[in-house]
């Protein structure tokens, strides 16, 4: 059974550790996950385009950040790139490297995606008089993105369980704050199932707003048909 003393630890300690996931971790999940769709949709379309010169560099990257773990990522930029004299703030270090990593991801989705639409729409709007940029914002992409809304949605969820990484570059936010916790009161096993009960919270929100996402736009679809 548990203790009062630990009882008032954990009761003590459920608004320490919240809060650095409603400044910290939210933000940085939310904020990673917007630039690693544009960089997606920048090298998704570029390999959908089969451009020569950039189609090798999209694969390049893809191959490089998905066959690394995202731990020795955030190592090489916040560790490793003072050594060569480029100084960058925690925060800004797991943004990028969040992004980045995310966004390679995110690119295969969104390829999958592209491809998916017919091809037969592409010769449509080439036979009205469209240009290719035109084809793709009115009619592939957001076709593209319906389809690709669960899988990108499911990958916001798994980022931000991902940002606990981000307290070996010493960013507060939830994992760190339960460390430093941990340090002063000498009880791990509560404290970190405590932190993975909030992890959960916060993933139950993103599913539920995902739900309702897929819902919308099902519902969408199924009007425009």
């Amino acid at each position: 059974m548990l203790s009062e003393r630990l009882i008032q630890i954990l009761m003590d300690s459920f608004w320490k550790i919240l809060l650095p996931g409603l400044t910290m971790t939210i933000p940085l999940t939310a904020i990673s996950f917007f630039f690693a769709l544009i960089i997606a949709v920048i090298t998704a379309m570029v390999q959908f385009a089969n451009i020569k010169i950039l189609k090798p560099l999209a694969r390049f990257y893809i191959w490089v950040i998905r066959g690394t773990p995202v731990l020795v990522q955030l190592f090489v930029v916040f560790y490793g790139l003072p050594s060569m004299g480029i100084v960058l703030p925690a925060f800004t270090s797991a943004v990028l490297v969040f992004s980045i990593n995310e966004g390679a991801y995110a690119a295969e989705t969104m390829r999958a995606a592209l491809e998916s639409v017919p091809a037969g729409q592409m010769e449509a709007g080439y036979c009205v008089g469209m240009s290719w940029w035109q084809i793709m914002q009115r009619i592939v992409l957001p076709q593209a993105f319906r389809t690709a809304f669960p899988p990108l949605s499911n990958s916001l969820i798994a980022l931000m369980k991902e940002t606990s990484l981000a307290s070996s570059v010493t960013v507060m936010e939830m994992l760190m704050s339960t460390q430093k916790i941990i340090a002063r009161t000498y009880e791990p096993m509560a404290l970190y199932i405590e932190v993975g009960v909030i992890y959960l919270l916060f993933s139950t929100i993103l599913t539920k707003i995902q739900s309702i996402g897929e819902k919308k736009l099902n519902s969408y679809g199924y009007q425009k048909g």
